[in-house]
């Protein structure tokens, strides 16, 4: 058999892609796999496959927000879901306690707020992943403090002390003051530092 671009050539071998036979003139070897130099051309300027990233809609990730957790899976972002998730029910079992007014009015706002926080947030990273940018966390971005499982942790610590008896409600009540001291201080050093 002879060359497919050199008629007076024998053929050494054949292009892996197209399957023309090909001389040693002709073979471009990558690997030990022969292409013709049109199909390699064509292989190394082929666009990158498209990602998940290149496919999210921001209008679905708007949409699926409004379910607790949806939309950050939809985004790809299962551990934030799962938080999304934690956050949600926590606020409604909190909700279905005894409490005061006072503490039923807060946490109904606090899970109104939540809930259009999650579809906004959903948005705003789908669209982010769309233009190719980084998603980092709305609250803190830029920097790379772990801020979502500082307030998990915070909130269990809370909830289990209660759940133990060793913490009243009346002293989150008249003691919730010195958390925005800790956390002024905090990003006042965070500050000095940098």
């Amino acid at each position: 058999m002879k060359c497919a671009v050199h008629a007076d050539v024998d053929a050494t071998g054949y292009c892996r892609n197209c399957g023309k036979p090909l001389c040693p003139a002709c073979t471009r070897d990558v690997r030990g796999a022969l292409y013709c130099e049109t199909c390699l051309a064509g292989l190394v300027a082929a666009p990158p496959a498209a990602t998940h990233a290149a496919d999210t809609s921001p209008g679905t990730a708007l949409a699926l927000g409004f379910m607790p957790g949806l939309g950050a899976v939809y985004n790809g972002e299962y551990i934030k879901a799962l938080i999304y998730v934690v956050i949600f029910a926590g606020i409604i079992a909190a909700l279905s306690n005894d409490l005061s007014p006072g503490y039923d009015a807060f946490l109904g706002i606090a899970l109104g707020c939540f809930y259009f926080y999650m579809p906004i947030e959903a948005y705003r990273t789908a669209k982010a992943r769309r233009a190719g940018l980084p998603t980092g966390e709305p609250l803190v971005a830029g920097t790379h403090k772990p801020v979502g499982a500082m307030i998990l942790i915070g909130l269990g610590v809370l909830l289990l002390l209660g759940n133990f008896g060793l913490l009243r409600w009346d002293w989150i009540a008249r003691g919730w003051p010195f958390a925005l001291i800790v956390l002024g201080v905090w990003i006042l050093m965070d500050r000095f530092k940098t």
